[in-house]
């Protein structure tokens, strides 16, 4: 089906008021953008980019027509790339973990371990701060296809991981955080961000939490004479 075919996607809007939007016959376009054609590819960026402008403006009431209608795409373009609300809301948290994975990679040449990890959390929060999807997703995880994020999870546990160990190791940071306390916490300064938008609310929680990631003073016995 070409792109932009209008009666192409009049087909379409009736198999959807026949199926509903979850058409079982059609799947997610594959994820890897060297396999689409370039037209394809732009109109899945602009899909991408008016689903974050509309998220941030609508909240979860954002409609899968009006980003359709936003992109400059018909909805059977929108579904032949996003079947469903939820779809489109994973891809987003797929590229922001991509995106995650690539600050912890450029943190982990950091010399010191403390400040590895602090860099990995302060700037994954400042690439998600204007991301209404992204802490609507995260917020909501029961609606995530999970599935499609797994290996873009994967490599950023590997990094993480190994992070988070020096910094243990280094005596820096307390020995029993872990990758999923990573998850936990990004998932709480979100929800401050999402709950407090354009307020500097999050940047305190991120350095209260910063705070009481590091490893605890320990106090040290005086020497006897």
């Amino acid at each position: 089906m070409a792109e932009n075919d209008p009666e192409a996607e009049l087909r379409f809007l009736l198999l959807i008021a026949a199926y509903g939007a979850k058409i079982p016959f059609v799947k997610v376009m594959s994820t890897d953008q060297r396999t689409l054609r370039a037209d394809a590819r732009r109109n899945r960026e602009r899909i991408m980019s008016s689903g974050r402008e509309l998220f941030a403006r609508d909240g979860p009431e954002a409609q899968m027509d009006e980003i359709a209608a936003h992109a400059g795409v018909g909805i059977g373009t929108v579904y032949r790339h996003f079947p469903t609300k939820e779809a489109l809301l994973t891809e987003m948290v797929r590229v922001r973990f991509q995106e995650f994975a690539a600050i912890a990679t450029l943190a982990e040449d950091t010399v010191d371990p403390r400040d590895a990890l602090e860099t990995v959390m302060r700037r994954s929060a400042e690439a998600v701060e204007g991301d209404i999807g992204f802490q609507l997703a995260t917020m909501g995880s029961n609606q995530l296809e999970w599935e499609g994020i797994e290996e873009q999870k994967a490599v950023l546990a590997a990094v993480l991981t190994r992070i988070i160990r020096r910094a243990v190791s280094a005596g820096v940071v307390r020995d029993d955080f872990t990758f999923e306390d990573f998850g936990m916490v990004m998932c709480g300064i979100t929800s401050t961000m999402y709950y407090k938008p354009g307020s500097a609310d999050w940047r305190r929680h991120l350095a209260i939490i910063l705070h009481g990631v590091r490893a605890p003073v320990r106090d040290v016995e005086p020497q006897s004479a």
